[in-house]
């Protein structure tokens, strides 16, 4: 709870994952990957109730062996590649009524600490936001970024008067990390997306930003994890 409003947080993982198979439920540096979420979303100061939006049976059975609520089983028809990913935050929101705020967990994101989803929060409050999400610096500037023509030449993204040669020169951008969503219900369900130009930014470091989608990005947070363990 904050400001005596209560929190509910959503944790998304349906069993189908292409890019990385069974990726929930696989050991990241000992633990199932959806576990190092639950464990930090159990850790916040805010959030009243976690719960799990699952269509799998293993993720179902492995979240509660973490102590992560899994109060239903999601419908197949939102769990298919198509699948908007506020989809399933709305329809768990139809079925548990009595909360303010809701935070989208994605279990994608193992670095994300306990710390980033209650600063995420702190920061939808402070600036009196409908919603909040986190972000980090990217790796490389849309103002380094070209498209290519019909005859294979290159085209700057964005266009600009000239282009800079110093990073400390470009604007500063930030780029959606996927660690954390936060949003007021009502408000939600009446844009049904946590982005608008009403979307505050909570700004996240780059090495806590690692949003797992291939081996390699599985294999370097595994690699991280061990590190931090030793």
């Amino acid at each position: 709870m904050i400001n005596k409003k209560r929190v509910l947080a959503i944790i998304p993982a349906r069993g189908g994952s292409k890019g990385v198979p069974r990726k929930n439920v696989r050991l990241l540096s000992g633990k199932p990957l959806i576990a190092w979420t639950i464990e930090e979303a159990k850790k916040s100061k805010y959030i009243d109730r976690l719960i799990l939006s699952s269509d799998d049976q293993e993720i179902i059975e492995t979240a509660k062996t973490y102590g992560c609520e899994a109060p239903f089983v999601r419908p197949n028809n939102l769990a298919k590649d198509s699948t908007l990913g506020i989809d399933p935050v709305l329809h768990a929101l139809e079925g548990i009524p009595g909360y303010d705020y809701v935070v989208l967990l994605q279990p994608t994101s193992p670095l994300r600490l306990a710390k980033d989803i209650d600063g995420c929060i702190e920061r939808l409050t402070e600036t009196s936001s409908h919603a909040c999400v986190s972000v980090t610096y990217p790796d490389s500037s849309p103002y380094w970024m070209y498209t290519m023509n019909e005859k294979g030449t290159l085209q700057p993204l964005i266009k600009q008067k000239g282009i800079s040669t110093r990073r400390q020169d470009l604007p500063m951008v930030y780029a959606l990390n996927g660690a954390v969503y936060v949003a007021g219900i009502e408000w939600l369900k009446m844009r049904q997306s946590f982005l608008t130009e009403e979307t505050a930014a909570f700004v996240m470091p780059r090495e806590r930003s690692y949003d797992i989608d291939t081996e390699e990005d599985f294999m370097w947070c595994d690699w991280v994890l061990k590190r931090q363990l030793r």
